[in-house]
């Protein structure tokens, strides 16, 4: 089952970054004391107690400002609501109560969704407590009183939060059809990619919007198997969300990669690589999801025999980080190629199931280590043990060795690539975990 989502939402100015970065373990966000400095939702997955979700920042509400970033703000934050399990509303002990609370309340109430209402600030609790209470009048809840900068209050904060949490649903855990969440910047042609890929093919449709997820599911049969498409591309809520805003809404590609099993990232062959795209991808790519790059609008490229090759290479560069990727060149206006996305599907979900045994793997590993070298520091030389695969979806292997911090990233990533020479792993992550032992265990 997906990660519930967690939206901290509330006014420029009363600590929201900060509380963000204190729950996400990291300088994340931009603190400032300017009003609007956050202003792209920043999201991190965060641990408490034997729970885990993923956090999302949003820029203020001003809920009657005309300023254009403020109004974007808003935007932002409405779809935080629209797609969140839990929103931690934040306000500030030291302005106290303002008009602006009381608006942004009325948003937050007509949500239906678990709020949380959290007041921060309150570096001594003695002495702002009957500030506290005046939060009481905004009629959603016990106030929760925390300092996100002295870091009081943020277990009771947490413990509040997961209360909140849909118990696990058995009938999510038994679908076991392939998921795929089509993603990718506005006007890339992901709407006309869904509509081609489930237009013809489709008996079931569910258009309603998931019980606690906004991405609309479409079943399809495909050459009698059953696909689930995640719709990011925001179709039927053109009339909510303006166009232009939709940069804003990587919220909702977060939920969608996170119930996914593949991700297909859509990109503008007329506009190239773009760095969105990364962050889109990076998404998916740390979330270890199966990803195909659909290069869209492809019939509108003047081509020559170089043309596949030079994007490839353009598309490589920019997102070097997932090399696995698998890159399809298609058009949604003529159909090109898209009858190949389901055959890639199937192949790159068998490629996240898949198990390898212990003792090829070490087969590997060794055949590895003789042809390069681990490498040494001050003297001290890297010994790799052992190699287990202990999860699938992704691939997850444990490697044994001396001395973890002689695990250069480099090194990792030529095993990595010698387990890829011999089982493929087409398009998907694979994700290692290095671990210590003492030489005399090993």
């Amino acid at each position: 089952m997906s990660k519930p989502i967690v939206a901290v939402v509330g006014r420029p100015n009363v600590g929201k970054s900060t509380l963000f970065n204190v729950l996400a373990g990291r300088k994340i966000s931009i603190v400032k004391d300017t009003p609007g400095v956050t202003r792209d939702r920043i999201y991190a997955d965060v641990n408490w107690l034997d729970k885990s979700f993923t956090l999302i920042d949003t820029g203020g509400i001003e809920p009657d400002s005309k300023d254009i970033i403020l109004s974007q703000m808003r935007e932002q934050a409405q779809i935080a609501i629209d797609t969140a399990d839990v929103i931690m509303f934040i306000t500030d002990v030291r302005q106290g109560l303002v008009d602006a609370d009381a608006k942004v309340a009325d948003m937050l109430r007509r949500s239906s969704k678990p709020v949380i209402l959290v007041v921060n600030k309150v570096d001594n609790f003695e002495k702002f407590m009957p500030d506290v209470y005046e939060f009481y009048n905004l009629g959603i809840g016990d106030p929760v009183p925390i300092s996100a900068e002295s870091q009081l209050g943020i277990g009771d904060l947490l413990d509040e939060v997961i209360s909140h949490f849909p118990e696990g649903s058995a009938d999510e855990e038994e679908d076991e059809r392939p998921k795929i969440a089509i993603v990718g910047k506005p006007n890339v042609g992901k709407s006309s990619i869904i509509n081609k890929l489930t237009g013809d093919q489709r008996v079931i449709v569910s258009d309603i919007a998931g019980t606690t997820r906004d991405a609309i599911d479409t079943d399809v049969k495909f050459n009698g198997k059953e696909y689930v498409f995640i719709d990011t591309a925001g179709l039927r809520r053109k009339n909510k969300i303006k166009e232009e805003l939709e940069r804003y809404s990587i919220i909702r590609t977060v939920s969608a990669v996170e119930r996914a099993d593949v991700v297909i990232i859509v990109i503008d062959a007329t506009e190239g690589v773009t760095e969105q795209d990364a962050k889109i991808a990076g998404i998916a790519h740390e979330r270890g999801k199966g990803i195909i790059v659909a290069v869209n609008k492809w019939d509108a490229i003047e081509k020559n025999d170089k043309t596949m090759n030079e994007h490839t290479k353009k598309i490589k560069d920019v997102l070097s980080f997932m090399p696995y990727a698998e890159i399809l060149f298609v058009s949604a206006v003529t159909g090109q190629r898209l009858n190949k996305i389901y055959e890639l599907i199937d192949e790159i979900i068998d490629s996240r199931t898949m198990r390898v045994q212990t003792g090829v793997l070490n087969e590997i590993l060794t055949e590895a280590v003789a042809m390069q070298q681990p490498p040494t520091d001050k003297g001290k030389r890297l010994k790799l043990y052992y190699i287990t695969q202990v999860a699938v979806g992704p691939p997850t292997f444990v490697i044994f060795v001396n001395d973890k911090k002689l695990m250069h990233f480099s090194y990792t990533r030529y095993i990595e690539n010698r387990i890829r020479d011999t089982f493929g792993f087409r398009g998907t992550a694979l994700h290692f975990i290095i671990r210590e032992r003492k030489e005399k265990d090993a």
